[in-house]
């Protein structure tokens, strides 16, 4: 049984992507599927690959980082999606996660926090700068008026899964909770996703815990 995660890398610079498969590779337990130097190629190869993991450049040339996030989400795309750049701009990081990135890590960090932060994507967490938090949870709140429509559109299921979600589960450790497959997982994320308007796992969870200190 293979129990590796998958990831697909998306970078215009191949020496950058060439140094970060080499790291990511020593690791065991991550598989690097495919590579993308654009954020076309990297929308065909998500679709094709279906990755665990998608760490993507924000800015690269013609289809930039933010652009290929959108497109991706829109087209169904549920992988986690973690932002990879030199930029440390707040804005830049609120547009990212609202676009529905799962996280944002900047190229300057060590090599083994990056190892360290991309393993906490895997397993559920949002790989952030910590200084940020606080921003993001301001930025994603959603209106109070259209919170009630929200959670009455969800399921019991799927309100069980948002709930492991916002603890920061993944769907493998989530599936084995609830008895169902990664699969059926994923497609209750997509329908979830679907309902509350939103593009990410992490958008969905922030919503769930603001609801709860709310109430």
């Amino acid at each position: 049984m293979n129990t590796k995660a998958s990831i697909l890398l998306v970078d215009d610079h191949p020496l950058f992507r060439k140094g970060l498969r080499q790291l990511l590779e020593l690791e065991e337990e991550l598989e690097i599927v495919a590579e993308a130097s654009n954020g076309s190629d990297a929308l065909s190869m998500a679709r094709e690959t279906d990755p665990d993991l998608i760490l993507l450049d924000l800015n690269m040339q013609g289809m930039d980082g933010l652009d290929t996030l959108r497109a991706m989400r829109a087209s169904g795309i549920i992988a986690r999606i973690v932002m990879l750049t030199v930029s440390d701009n707040e804005a830049d990081v609120v547009n990212a996660i609202k676009a529905g990135a799962d996280g944002y890590l900047l190229k300057d960090m060590e090599p083994e926090d990056m190892l360290d932060k991309v393993k906490e994507a895997l397993v559920g967490k949002m790989p952030i700068s910590e200084k940020l938090t606080s921003i993001l949870a301001i930025a994603l709140r959603n209106p109070e008026s259209n919170s009630q429509d929200l959670a009455a559109s969800l399921t019991s299921r799927e309100h069980e899964i948002l709930t492991r979600i916002a603890q920061g589960h993944s769907n493998k450790v989530i599936g084995r909770d609830l008895n169902i497959s990664d699969g059926t997982v994923k497609v209750h994320v997509k329908h979830i996703l679907k309902k509350m308007g939103m593009r990410s796992r992490v958008e969905a969870a922030v919503w769930l815990v603001n609801q709860k200190q709310g109430g």
